[in-house]
């Protein structure tokens, strides 16, 4: 007695060929289509962006409905949805009922109507799809929406209604693709559910290593020898690029593609073989520690080809450098969180106020008078210790009180009236996102950014902010208590 369970496996294996890393989750759907398999009524297909889930189920719907068998033509027909394609709901019961007519071909005549809600959809699927006894029972359609949990404008029962829908139709089959489903997506039990997962390292680097990926072979080297310096290639971009930059496989492709002709340069230069791969490494390691290569659109201007080394590094220095990136505001607050942590507060009144004599005293040599015996055992600077905690109103207060001599107005006048505004807030918001300021203590960085009596420590060295300071017109080194 044969069994009634059947999977064409010559299809099935070409496709396994065509996406690696894919073959369970191939056969896990064969076997939910095929009408002489285990087909379902509806399916939830789920997984991150760029993991084959649309690649894959159009591939093996297209394999599927081609094949043909001794006593019937086809046992499966289908159509394709995309939400992305579709600005209203309306939009989308139109675009289904259109891309079922066209799928039949016709078979079943007359003409679509319009179509706006979803009572006059189920009345258009039901007299295109009509269950008709003298055809083959073992026959199904599949109706795929992509990307239907990003539909715009959808109403709330969009989805259990169109998962109702095989209730009417028996030969039907409904594939929902999304990203991640929610518990009650829709709304009924038992429905079945089939996960994409990220691509793995091993698996990105066997994916690349396969054709269209592979680069074609290099000057004065053999086939082999290229296959081998871009499976390590793409091992390396991964580990360096992967998190930051290049999540998906077609990012990953990208980068792979944008860096293999700066990686290889020396070897077509002759300078260096292909099996010297850690010597290519180490000759390109600034393309792996910086992904702006990668997006050439958002950098600045290029160099020029008579540009030097030099001028080359001091362009691209400039381009990082806080002072060039950081707001006014955002400097000032930096330079005072900096002061706060290196300064004890006791110093305060003395260094930024105007009581005593009208002026602020600033450097170390007016207070170091005063502190001579305690500064006597001090043999490393203040400035090479590390931080302290401070108060954020601390900060704050020293912003306010040295903002008014660090900037002036475009007349060279002191700005008088400068007071606290919303840009502080947003000022600190920045510089915590940045963990230029990093919020310490038992909160460990949770609560309210702008509470008064939270404790913070600043998150830069001397070296950083002394430019800092620099591109204001301060030298912090004169705010220091040695």
């Amino acid at each position: 007695m044969g069994s009634i369970f059947e999977l064409p496996e010559d299809l099935i294996a070409t496709l396994i060929e065509n996406f690696p890393c894919r073959d369970a989750q191939i056969r896990a759907l064969a076997t939910l289509l095929y009408p002489r398999a285990a087909p379902c009524r509806n399916l939830i297909i789920h997984g991150t962006e760029a993991t084959g889930k649309s690649a894959v189920t159009t591939r093996l719907l297209q394999t599927l409905s081609s094949s043909a068998t001794s006593d019937s033509e086809s046992l499966l027909n289908y159509a394709i949805v995309k939400s992305a394609e579709c600005v209203t709901a309306r939009h989308l019961f139109e675009r289904t009922v259109g891309s079922v007519a066209d799928a039949l071909q016709g078979e079943e005549g007359g003409a679509v109507g319009r179509c706006e809600t979803l009572a006059a959809l189920t009345v258009e699927l039901t007299k295109l799809l009509k269950y008709d006894q003298r055809h083959d029972t073992n026959s199904r359609f599949v109706l795929v929406f992509d990307g239907i949990d990003r539909q715009r404008e959808a109403p709330p029962t969009l989805l259990p209604a169109l998962a109702r829908l095989s209730e009417i139709i028996p030969n039907l089959t409904t594939i929902f693709i999304v990203t991640a489903p929610s518990p009650s997506l829709l709304r009924i039990s038992s429905t079945p559910q089939l996960y994409f997962p990220p691509y793995t390292k091993s698996e990105y680097v066997t994916i690349l290593s396969r054709p269209p990926y592979t680069p074609p072979p290099l000057p004065n080297t053999t086939a082999q020898e290229t296959a081998d310096l871009w499976t390590r290639f793409a091992a390396a971009v991964h580990d360096a690029l992967a998190k930051p930059a290049s999540r998906t496989l077609p990012g990953l492709a990208r980068a792979c593609a944008a860096l293999w002709p700066r990686f290889t340069a020396p070897v077509a230069a002759g300078t260096h073989r292909a099996r010297e791969f850690t010597k290519l490494l180490v000759a390109s390691r600034a393309y792996f520690q910086d992904e702006a290569v990668l997006e050439p659109g958002i950098t600045l201007a290029s160099t020029a080809k008579g540009a030097t080394t030099a001028e080359r590094e001091a362009r691209s220095k400039s381009t990082k450098d806080l002072a060039t990136l950081l707001p006014p505001t955002a400097r000032l607050l930096l330079i005072a969180a900096y002061l706060a942590s290196h300064n004890a507060p006791r110093h305060d009144q003395t260094i930024f106020s105007t009581w005593h004599s009208g002026r602020r005293r600033r450097g170390g040599g007016g207070i170091s008078q005063h502190v001579s015996k305690r500064s006597k055992h001090r043999k490393i600077a203040r400035k090479l210790l590390g931080p302290s905690a401070f108060v954020l109103e601390r900060m704050v207060a020293i912003y306010a009180a040295t903002r008014r001599e660090w900037i002036r107005g475009d007349n060279g006048e002191d700005q008088a009236n400068a007071t606290v505004d919303g840009d502080v807030g947003m000022a600190i918001a920045t510089l915590a996102s940045l963990r230029l300021l990093v919020r310490v203590g038992g909160a460990g960085g949770a609560g309210d950014t702008m509470d008064r009596g939270g404790k913070w420590r600043v998150g830069v060295g001397w070296e950083v902010i002394r430019g800092v300071g620099r591109s204001m017109g301060v030298e912090v080194e004169e705010w220091l208590v040695e």
